[in-house]
């Protein structure tokens, strides 16, 4: 079966006005997609809430870093000006009020200079007002011109199409061959490319039994022709031109960046252009479609509207390169539904819902990161294994292992893979705290490299725990094989993988996804035998307990598919149980607690400092009859 990331069907798309308002539209395509499909992509959409979260989060955190860069002194010197020379502030070239002329030329070329070709001419706009937020059809500053061009035959071809736009003082034109009608510092000029190539996947998968396929065979054809990858040219129909109303005393040289690559100063009178912004943060990757033979025509609404500097800088923060941009194009290469996730949320999710969910998102990684903390801590500082499961331990490096090579079978985006590992890392850390792991360098494999002993510790063997803990695997294990064998007869038989390797990843995935909760129940198991909790890690549970009740919570507000939800809950079961235990096994001071002490021991130790400060005061006054009557 072959897999494609780009999706088919009837495209809606959102338009967006400089001031937030959104407008609806549709244009229809020659196939629709089935109903089937849409829904997966809506559940798909709404099970990336915590993405929506984080992507808001961390673009407060880039508005922040570009709010601290204005308060900064000057970013890079001017290379133009001498050394030592004071550097003056600019102007806008552009006053406010100016009436100007808008020209939209759509061009096949990167370099347009073809301005007495009217068929060029998209759009023309004349008597706009520099700075003004009262005119236009709905008194916003904003104006619109839709228009359905014809699919050039290069277009169609996987070529590019060019849109260049002029801003003219009133009176001027954009031909620089006018030699009346031209002025250099009277002309603003910007351009971009209309369309946006993409990369289309395909993932060649069969059913392992018979190697049937339920791909297209259209689909087959063009992956034997193209390759696993196809670079595919798409089309969205809105785009909104916005001019910047900005007048700051901007300084060469000392523009903060991201906004320094919009910035454009003359190099004669110093002074600067007004920024011209080609906004389609509004445009939501899902709504691209491919251009082809078949797409004769390209519907384009173009919007202009004036644009604040505040809202400037967020376009300009949520556009900036991301990071980890250094590891390379495909380190951060996210998904479309991960794309559109915090637009959708910011269109679609009210407004008190939405500040309650950044609030309680920050709660939510506080909360993590205590976790993570203390579950550092207990380890770290652990000296007894009485009553805890070192057999979930090491289940859990396995779980982490498989989930490690899964994300690597189907090529995850970098960030992912090196988080993942980050926890195989922690996971085998903890081994080292609970066994006893030593390097055998007499008895090595091949005679080359070295063997690595596990022993169980003596707090862990001589203590009632291996039995308990042995049992519980035993009796689970009875429910595991039965439940993992059937999954994985019926993933071989009714799901297409890549080859056997994907179908155990998979598998192994699918199982620890589904009936991975299960293995904590060993340790539930241990807690009834011994009639205690003493010993667990209870600051590090507490805090994972609140993180899964926020998950709860906004798995039943925000609609989620119900497999998620019901992972969530199962989840709060286990810990309601640990509570239950909690209320019916009392505390008793004989029992060992996280830090491997008991009551006993602080008391005895108590009564032995008592006795210490009892005894030295009794060999002072202890002394002959004389010396007291001297004293």
């Amino acid at each position: 079966m072959y897999q494609q990331e780009t999706a088919s069907g009837r495209v809606c798309f959102n338009q967006v006005s400089s001031n937030g308002a959104a407008a609806s539209g549709q244009v229809a395509r020659t196939a629709a997609a089935p109903p089937d499909q849409q829904q997966q992509q809506q559940q798909q959409q709404q099970g990336n809430a915590w993405q929506v979260i984080k992507g808001v989060l961390f673009r407060i955190l880039i508005i922040w870093a570009i709010s601290s860069w204005f308060r900064r002194g000057p970013s890079t010197p001017d290379p133009s000006a001498p050394a030592g020379a004071p550097r003056l502030p600019s102007r806008n070239l552009f006053p406010k009020d100016t009436l100007m002329d808008l020209y939209v030329y759509i061009s096949e070329n990167e370099v347009f200079s073809d301005f007495n070709n009217t068929e060029s001419l998209f759009w023309f706009q004349r008597d706009l007002i520099y700075g003004d937020w009262t005119t236009g059809e709905a008194g916003d500053g904003c104006y619109e011109h839709y228009l359905e061009l014809d699919t050039p035959e290069g277009t169609q071809r996987n070529g590019s199409l060019y849109i260049h736009v002029y801003f003219t003082k009133s009176g001027f034109h954009p031909d620089p061959k006018r030699k009346g009608q031209y002025r250099r510092l009277a002309t603003v000029h910007a351009s971009r490319m209309l369309n946006k190539f993409k990369r289309r996947k395909f993932l060649k998968t069969k059913n392992l039994l018979t190697g049937a396929t339920e791909a297209d065979p259209e689909m087959i054809k063009r992956a034997e022709s193209h390759g696993p990858v196809e670079i595919i040219s798409h089309w969205h129909p809105n785009l909104t031109i916005n001019m910047v109303d900005d007048h700051t005393a901007w300084v060469k040289g000392s523009v903060p960046p991201p906004l320094d690559q919009h910035v454009k100063f003359d190099a004669v009178s110093g002074d600067y252009y007004p920024i011209v912004y080609f906004n389609d943060y509004w445009n939501l990757q899902k709504d691209y479609y491919p251009i082809n033979e078949t797409l004769k025509k390209l519907p384009l609404r173009l919007t202009y509207c004036p644009l604040s500097l505040w809202r400037w800088q967020l376009y300009a923060a949520q556009s900036a390169r991301s990071p980890w941009n250094f590891l390379g194009e495909d380190a951060y290469e996210q998904s479309d539904e991960d794309q559109d996730s915090v637009k959708v949320a910011l269109l679609e999710t009210n407004p008190y819902l939405l500040g309650l969910t950044i609030v309680v998102s920050i709660v939510h990684s506080i909360f993590e990161f205590l976790a993570f903390k203390n579950d550092i801590q207990f380890w770290n500082s652990r000296q007894s294994l009485e009553g805890l499961s070192v057999r979930s331990i090491i289940f859990g490096v396995f779980q982490s292992l498989v989930v490690l090579l899964y994300i690597l079978d189907n090529e995850t985006n970098f960030v992912v893979q090196v988080s993942v590992f980050i926890g195989l890392l922690i996971d085998f850390w903890k081994i080292t705290k609970v066994m006893d792991v030593r390097m055998d360098w007499e008895n090595r494999i091949a005679g080359v490299i070295p063997r690595l002993i596990f022993k169980d510790k003596s707090t862990y063997v001589e203590s009632s725990t291996k039995i308990y803990d042995d049992m519980a695997f035993k009796y689970l294990s009875w429910i595991l094989y039965p439940l993992f064998g059937c999954y994985a007869v019926y993933s071989l038989i009714y799901v297409e993988h890549k080859g056997w390797y994907s179908w155990v990843l998979s598998m192994l995935y699918g199982f620890l996804l589904t009936f991975g909760f299960i293995t904590m129940t060993p340790q539930l198991f241990i807690n009834y035998k011994m009639k205690s909790v003493a010993h667990l890690p209870w600051r590090m549970l507490t805090y994972k307990a609140l993180n899964t009740f926020i998950d709860d919570l906004f798995a039943f507000v925000i609609r989620m598919p119900m497999m998620y939800r019901i992972g969530c809950l199962r989840d709060d079961v286990v810990f309601f149980i640990y509570l239950y235990q909690r209320w019916i096994y009392r505390v008793d001071p004989n029992r060992v607690n996280e830090f491997g002490t008991s009551g006993l021991h602080h008391s005895e130790e108590n009564l032995a400092q008592v006795a210490a400060e009892d005894t030295t005061p009794a060999a002072i006054t202890d002394k002959p009859e004389g010396e007291k009557k001297n004293d």
